[in-house]
């Protein structure tokens, strides 16, 4: 009796070690458990916050198409990336901020459907001048550099946009100068590219932080 005593006494300790040690596993399982299952939820917030927005770019993408239909189909706009694009030198002539008259007849067929636009969405029309590397006081004295020039015809294509019915709360006027070249300058061709105006919405929120545009599209070549 006093030996079966003795193995239970022994015994006892062991099970207590093994039943810590299998509350310390089944601790840390839990925990690793917990951990994945954060992950998982990160990632699935994640995913569903880029294809949430996914979703309202194209919803963007699409209402603007309709709206600019008309112009679209002239052949003289183009959208690309919700970025509204105006071949050739429909603007301005070369190192000048004067609308010439086809350009303003242009901007009059835009601000219509612009403007019915903007007025169901919480955007606004960000309008965006760019220029080549070129120095413009090197052949015309009216502009201290390419960012006042790049600015001035900002503000023209917004002024006029105002006119044309764009409430002047829906837009906004932006100057990069000679920054953000879609093309090289080193040959003319790749310089006329670059001397430009883009007109792209933008969340309302992007106004006040709209340090770049959407992204680079000749919208006005000289």
């Amino acid at each position: 009796m006093d030996e079966i005593d003795g193995g239970i006494e022994h015994a006892a300790p062991i099970w207590a070690v093994f039943g810590d040690l299998m509350s310390g596993l089944l601790g840390a399982f839990v925990l690793i458990l917990v951990g994945v299952l954060g992950v998982h939820l990160e990632l699935a917030s994640s995913l569903e916050t880029e294809v949430q927005k996914r979703k309202v770019e194209e919803q963007r993408r699409v209402a603007l198409e309709q709206a600019l239909a008309g112009p679209l189909a002239s052949g003289r706009v183009t959208l690309n990336n919700g970025r509204i694009g105006i071949s050739g030198s429909v603007l301005f002539a070369l190192n000048s901020d004067e609308l010439q008259p086809e350009g303003r007849v242009l901007l009059k067929t835009l601000a219509a459907p612009l403007t019915a636009y903007l007025g169901t969405r919480d955007e606004m029309l960000m309008v965006s001048g760019f220029t080549d590397d070129r120095p413009v006081r090197d052949s015309n004295r009216q502009f201290d550099d390419n960012w006042e020039l790049s600015a001035q015809r900002a503000l023209t294509v917004t002024r006029t946009l105002i006119e044309e019915g764009i409430p002047s709360s829906s837009i906004f006027a932006a100057a990069f100068g000679p920054e953000q070249p879609v093309a090289s300058n080193a040959d003319a061709q790749g310089r006329s590219q670059n001397r430009r105006v883009e007109m792209a919405p933008v969340p309302k929120s992007s106004k006040g932080s709209a340090g770049t545009p959407p992204g680079p599209a000749a919208a006005s070549r000289d």
